[in-house]
């Protein structure tokens, strides 16, 4: 059989196996939930057998900490371009609220893919917990040099808290609701809290 031309290769297409189940288990984690996703089901979407499946993960956990690392370098890097690309703290942080509106469809049928993770794991008592706590940690330090930018030294770390409680209690009521539209009033609301703390 002939090879499609270069153009027509996907990124998917160039992720090594190992890659390809990392990628598939991180959605099927997302949709499902870790708990309900088995070797089986993420061997079966990827379309290898069990025995190529085990000659890259012995264990489901090796798996989820394999997806928490995905997730870190994906967050870090969507950090440092909102870096590059936004001048100013208020308009990176605007970046970050607006979040909640580009991933609308998602986070109403499945809520937000970090609290999600962290919250089962909690349930589980999982000793990856506090890896995946690290997502969290990451925006969390992130925010809070965004608003030591905007001269709230004293406060940043409260304010940075604040915005991620109040984008994860956003997320959480769009998934139990069903509700895109919510999505938008809360990030209206936080917007022009972010005027008022900006001012």
């Amino acid at each position: 059989m002939s090879q499609p031309p270069t153009d027509q290769i996907t990124a998917k297409d160039r992720l090594s196996t190992k890659e390809r189940i990392v990628a598939m288990a991180d959605e099927m984690f997302y949709h499902h939930g870790f708990a309900q996703t088995s070797f089986a089901d993420i061997a079966a979407r990827v379309g290898i057998s069990r025995g190529n499946f085990y000659h890259h993960f012995k264990t489901k956990d090796d798996i989820l900490r394999a997806v928490i690392a995905l997730r870190l370098t994906r967050t870090q890097a969507m950090l440092d371009a909102w870096e590059s690309r936004a001048a100013t703290p208020r308009a990176r942080i605007e970046r970050f609220i607006d979040i909640l509106i580009m991933n609308r469809a998602k986070i109403s049928r499945h809520g937000c893919p970090v609290g999600t993770l962290c919250t089962e794991l909690t349930k589980l008592d999982h000793s990856a917990q506090g890896e995946a706590n690290a997502l969290f940690t990451l925006f969390r330090n992130w925010l809070r040099i965004q608003f030591e930018g905007l001269g709230r030294i004293e406060e940043a770390d409260a304010l940075a808290l604040h915005l991620l409680a109040r984008s994860q209690g956003a997320a959480t009521m769009a998934q139990a609701f069903g509700e895109e539209r919510f999505l938008y009033r809360e990030v209206d609301h936080m917007c022009e809290w972010l005027d008022q703390i900006a001012a």
